[in-house]
């Protein structure tokens, strides 16, 4: 169903490249029609298929012009049609219902071809069932393309007789148990290339890889004036990669989806945890072969799919299973009746939903539906006509309706649903539906089963549980620094929320560090962008939730009061006092599990015999009854260290899912060295149920007694860290597109970057892990040298960190006073030679990045200097990137984009608009309008005139330094100038949402860049993207969409403001996401599309020639430019108080301002240097010669 070449190279990239499948993404035009009154209708089919042709555009096609990435229907099967076929063949029909199977075959592959056939026709026969026979599909291939053609499967249905006393759901449920059996034995056969659309007595599946308006006329079937049914859905499908599959095609075998499932990876490890307590009477002793639920490597809609089909073979209705799955915001929804709200509440006890933009539309035969996500972040309208059909699509207007014929029209909300029972002949609205599932089952009574354990009384005083001296040592032990304590937990307490920093990270990667670093260190916290909007956990707070619940989750299948004895928390992370509390209440249903290991020998296993102890203890404790698991270092001291509570929490989860145990148990986890809101949110993302960060309270009380809090109390001063720490889980979350923690639970939704992929595998199991580094013994080495050293200096201060600051002594910085220093003199007195002591000092240190463990080789003889391409010429390749007029100063701002049109290079505005007087030459020749202009999701300073004044556009998803979030100028920098060009008041605060409201979606992304090129013609078109695993498939996407330059941007980005855990968590190298986009663009035929260009943290021409081998032609240099015009890295830019005038909007602050055009054009000319001399030795005479060329690269061990 793949073109074998393709599909080896893909392989091949997988295996030894950063292409991964399971990053792909796809946006679609979804909908359906149905007949309220349920009769078959020859006006149906032909309504859908027109309307599927109406939703073309939300589609997208191969390079060879005529392969789309899929569209397809599901219609009713139209019994007539095929009685008529099955007469013609001598066989009698008979009085039961026929059922289809639509099936794809191995086209070339004779031989599986024929034992695909074998094990359908024995699998049917053994549930004794009569086969009619097979049909050859008819099928015109000349209106497909090139590539859908080559991979064309055989299309062939099988026609099955039923007899007439048989039930209809009972038919239904054995053809699901017979395709699931027909699945597992062509899987074990080793046999590809076979798939089953549809297998049903009720609904049949024609798809492929089209584009819409292919399809009905590569199957003819559908143009039969015979084909009736009485609903059809249809979908077309948008995917950013360009490996689309016939059988990725949808519909699928129950529902067509338009959006993008963020939470998957915690959706599929639940599931694989529910799986071990499903059962239900339809299927009997077959249990076992509908497991797994969801087949391996599905995509997030073929995996929501398998879901709902066993949920509604189980005896759930469709509109129910959409209900559980995909619920509406519904615990701050007010309007809600009690019914309602207890039917949602009884939904979410039982499991997780699946969250993320969606649109779907629904059916089993008997309802069809469509329905919405939480956040309505796809369209979906619909229109009743007074003959009695039902239109619901993507867009208004799919199927022109005569006004006279139009009953009413409008659009489903934020988890809306309509729904038409086709079997009874009636419509459903929104309301309608909602009260009717809520009466079916006495779910308020149900819920009354539930144990809200906030409402317990906690009776405790809140006073320190250790003295100094055991307090000082523990904080030493559990990694605290003093920085950690000043500058990430005081502003805690004191403001509620989040600390802010400022100008990136140039820090070394943790596994490079030469100091302690914690394990959360490791983790690289994932984030949406272009095709799943990231969430605004600000203004749409609503729609998210915390709410926990806790102990022993029952069968999913069930439908009865025992799913709801369970216990519920407001959220997962608890104070000392209410964990206490909780433990009291559990008893002896919870079980504490010591996570500390010996500290005194040589074991070079002991931490791995410890995971397999605990390991051991928490699975005999829950096969014993226990219902709560409490995992805990306090039993740390100078004989026993505590592990990583992080590797012990994934430890204890993953074995839990691999002894199918996890739902029979809450996961506890009470920290010392959990601190900030990240730690927080990898222990709930490796699966913990609740946190209690007890030591991080001890720290708050200590700081408490000299008064550091003013008139705050103890009890407030912690309720504020906590305050602090659930509304940067709720953004955590929000990156992702994610709105409720149990989906976001056991989700792993990080990046590992320097742990050992064996090491990932084991504990963190699906967690991308690209680049490999320490495992067990590794971490068993710090660990213990960190316990050693605390305990061999008791009662010494705390060291002082530097991870935040630079401070003699603390951890190492790219951007140290020595080399800023150097850099500065070598750009004011224009010296080479003071440069190469810059750059040659930055290469001598220990590495800090990915590209410090390569080297280029120089096996080719060198070329003279003067043979290289010039610095004229490398020079216009160059970039300052986004800063915005506002988060530098005029001066600053007007410096740069003077500098780089001298030069015949690019700066970019930012976000926030430029006067329109910088439009215009100055009369010295100077020109002071920057050549590309920023859009950012606030459209602050957007005009018409300022689009139409520049070379480039740029779409800013997202940012290096807080991906998945907006960006936000303090009220105290928006100056009346500032506020003019924003078209904003003076001295408010300006917020950038973190999604652009415009592109929910690729095909929204698609949309503004053909609306931009309307607007200014001549200018190219840049979308900035954020490194990340998987951003090289979205990157895929952005080229389909016709964007003209893709910028890949690094982790280590500045910024003028940024939350900390933003900052040093978020995002991945510019290395990893340049050479991932170089090579799926490579792949799909679309690098010869666009350019690439890269940024964050590119210091001397070294970094731009390894950029440039790793596929970029372009080269965007930001906090270089700076130090350039004088930044000291003080890293106040968010306090609007810089010492030498860049990055503040006060008038004796700007007056300190020293940078030149001249001294960023002399360091543009060193870097170009730089480059040409590294050229000139590597053998090449240009930069277009090394463009990825990664074979000029080696790995070194440095360090």
């Amino acid at each position: 169903m793949s073109d074998p070449c393709r599909t080896a190279e893909r392989t091949r990239l997988e295996r030894h490249g950063l292409y991964d499948p399971s990053f792909e993404h796809d946006s679609c035009g979804v909908g359906f029609v149905a007949a309220i009154d349920g009769a078959p209708d020859r006006r149906v089919v032909e309504a859908g298929i027109a309307a599927l042709k109406a939703v073309w555009h939300r589609g997208a096609v191969n390079a060879d012009g005529k392969t789309g990435d899929g569209a397809g229907v599901q219609v009713q099967i139209p019994q007539g049609f095929f009685r008529e076929h099955i007469e013609r063949t001598g066989h009698e029909p008979g009085s039961g219902r026929l059922a289809v199977g639509m099936i794809f075959l191995p086209r070339t592959n004779l031989a599986n071809q024929e034992a695909c056939r074998a094990i359908v026709e024995s699998e049917i026969l053994n549930f004794g069932y009569r086969i009619f026979g097979w049909r050859h599909v008819p099928i015109d291939s000349t209106v497909i393309g090139e590539r859908a053609s080559a991979a064309r499967p055989e299309i062939e249905q099988i026609m099955i007789a039923s007899e007439a006393a048989l039930a209809e759901d009972r038919f239904e449920n054995d053809l699901y148990i017979i395709r699931r059996k027909i699945e597992a034995r062509v899987r074990e056969a080793g046999v590809t290339g076979f798939y089953i659309c549809s297998l049903s007595c009720r609904s049949i599946v024609y798809k492929g890889m089209f584009v819409a308006e292919q399809l009905s006329n590569f199957y003819p079937d559908l143009s039969d004036d015979r084909f009736v049914s009485s609903f059809i859905i249809f979908h077309q499908r948008y995917s950013t990669n360009t490996f689309p599959t016939w059988d990725l095609a949808q519909p699928f075998r129950m529902l067509a989806h338009n959006g993008e499932i963020n939470s998957l990876r915690g959706n599929v490890n639940w599931m694989k945890s529910h799986e071990a307590r499903i059962g239900h009477d339809a299927f009997a002793e077959h249990l076992d072969v509908i497991k797994p639920v969801i087949p391996f490597g599905a995509s997030d809609s073929a995996a929501l799919d398998s879901v709902f089909e066993l949920l509604v073979r189980a005896g759930r209705s469709v509109p129910l299973a959409k209900t559980m799955l995909i619920p509406e915001a519904w615990a701050h929804n007010a309007r809600l009746s009690q019914e309602v709200r207890a039917l949602y509440l009884y939904c979410n006890t039982v499991m997780e939903p699946w969250d993320g933009p969606a649109a779907i539309a629904a059916s089993d035969g008997r309802w069809v539906i469509a329905g919405m996500d939480r956040n309505g972040l796809r369209p979906m309208r619909y229109s009743l006509t007074r003959d009695g059909l039902l239109i619901v699509g993507s867009e208004t207007g799919m199927i022109p309706v005569p006004e006279h014929n139009l009953d009413h029209c409008g659009r489903l909300g934020p988890g809306a649903m309509i729904a038409v029972d086709l079997s009874a002949g009636r419509l459903f609205t929104d309301a309608d539906i909602k009260e009717h599932l809520a009466a079916k089952q006495p779910y308020a009574r149900w819920i009354g089963n539930i144990t809200h354990l906030d409402d317990l009384q906690c009776g405790v005083d809140g006073a320190p549980a250790c003295g100094d001296t055991e307090l000082r040592w523990r904080q030493h032990a559990a990694g605290f620094s003093f920085e950690d304590l000043e500058l990430i937990l005081r502003p805690m307490v004191e403001e509620a929320k989040e600390a802010v920093g400022s100008m990136g990270d140039d820090t070394p990667l943790a596994v490079l560090s030469g100091h302690y670093r914690g394990l959360h260190h490791f983790f690289r916290q994932n984030f949406s962008q272009v095709t799943n909007p990231p969430i605004d956990s600000l203004r749409e707070r609503r729609v998210m939730t915390l709410d926990t619940r806790l102990g022993n989750l029952s069968n999913i299948l069930d439908q009865d009061e025992s799913q709801t004895r369970i216990l519920q928390l407001a959220s997962p992370v608890l104070d000392n006092a209410r964990f206490a509390a909780m433990q009291r209440h559990l008893g002896k249903g919870a079980v504490v599990v010591d996570c500390t290991f010996p500290a005194d020998g040589d074991d070079p296993d002991v931490l791995g015999d410890a995971i397999t102890r605990i390991r051991r203890e928490t699975e005999d404790a829950v096969r014993g009854g226990c219902e709560h698991i409490i995992l805990t270092d306090e039993m740390s001291g100078p004989d026993r260290a505590a592990m990583p509570m992080i590797l012990a929490a994934g430890a204890v989860h993953s074995h839990l899912v691999r002894q199918s145990l996890r739902t029979f148990v809450s996961l506890n986890v009470r920290s010392a060295e959990c601190l900030d809101v990240h730690h927080f949110a990898v222990l709930v993302g490796v699966g913990s149920t609740t946190v209690n960060a007890y030591l991080a309270e001890e720290s708050i009380l200590a700081l408490h007694g000299p008064g550091l809090f003013g008139g705050y109390s103890r009890a407030e001063c912690v309720a504020r860290y906590l305050k602090a720490v659930d509304d940067g889980l709720l953004k955590i979350m929000s990156k992702m597109g994610i709105a409720v923690i149990s989906s976001y639970r056991g989700g792993y939704n990080f990046e590992a970057i320097g742990l050992s992929r064996t090491l990932v595998a084991e504990f963190f199991p699906g967690m991308p892990a690209k680049i490999s580094g320490i495992g067990l013994s590794g971490i068993q080495k710090r660990t213990l040298k960190l316990h050693r050293e605390v305990h061999g200096m008791a009662g010494q201060a705390l060291p002082i960190g530097g991870l935040y600051r630079f401070r003699q002594g603390g951890e190492a910085h790219a951007w140290e006073g020595r080399l800023i220093h150097t850099l500065q003199t070598a750009v004011a007195s224009d010296s080479w030679q003071i440069y190469r002591r810059y750059a040659d000092g930055l290469h001598a240190r220990e590495p800090f990045s990915l590209r410090d463990l390569l080297e280029f080789d120089d096996r080719n003889d060198p070329v003279d200097i003067d043979d290289v391409e010039s610095i004229t010429g490398i020079r216009k390749r160059f970039v300052t990137p986004g800063m915005s007029l506002g988060a530098l100063s005029p001066e600053a701002h007007e410096t740069l984009s003077i500098a780089m049109n001298r030069i015949g290079a690019l700066s970019d505005s930012g976000e926030g608009g430029e006067s329109p007087e910088r439009f215009r030459t100055r009369p010295n020749g100077d020109n002071a309008n920057s050549p590309i202009k920023q859009i950012a999701s606030g459209r602050f300073g957007v005009t018409a005139e300022y689009l139409t004044h520049c070379r480039e556009i740029e779409i800013k998803i997202a940012q290096g330094a807080k991906p998945g979030e907006g960006g936000q100028l303090p009220g105290f920098k928006v100056t009346e100038m500032i506020a003019g060009l924003r078209h904003a008041t003076p001295g408010v605060s300006l917020i950038s949402p973190p999604p652009h409201h415009d592109i929910y979606s690729i095909e929204d992304l698609a949309q503004l860049i053909y609306d931009l090129k309307q607007i200014n013609p001549v200018a190219r078109v840049c979308v900035k993207l954020v490194s990340q695993a998987g951003v090289g498939t979205v990157a895929a996407g952005v080229a389909k969409a016709k964007a003209d330059v893709i910028l890949i941007s690094g982790h280590v980005g500045g910024t003028g403001a940024s939350p900390q855990t933003s900052i040093r968590y978020t995002g991945a190298p510019w290395e990893m996401g340049l050479a991932e986009t170089n090579q799926v663009l490579t792949l799909n035929r679309l690098r010869h599309t666009v350019r690439l260009r890269t940024d964050g943290g590119i210091r001397t021409g070294r970094d731009v020639v390894i950029a440039a081998m790793l596929g970029a032609e372009e080269y965007g240099v930001g906090t270089a430019a700076l130090v350039a015009m004088g930044c000291l890295l003080v890293r106040q830019c968010h306090s609007n108080t810089c010492p030498v005038g860049i990055c503040t909007q006060k008038s004796a602050l700007r007056d300190k301002f020293e940078g030149t055009p001249e001294k960023v054009v002399n360091l543009f000319s060193f870097i170009a240097e730089d480059v040409r001399h590294i050229l000139a030795s590597l053998g090449v005479r240009s930069l277009d010669e090394i463009i990825g060329r990664t074979a000029l690269l080696k790995q070194v061990s440095r360090g």
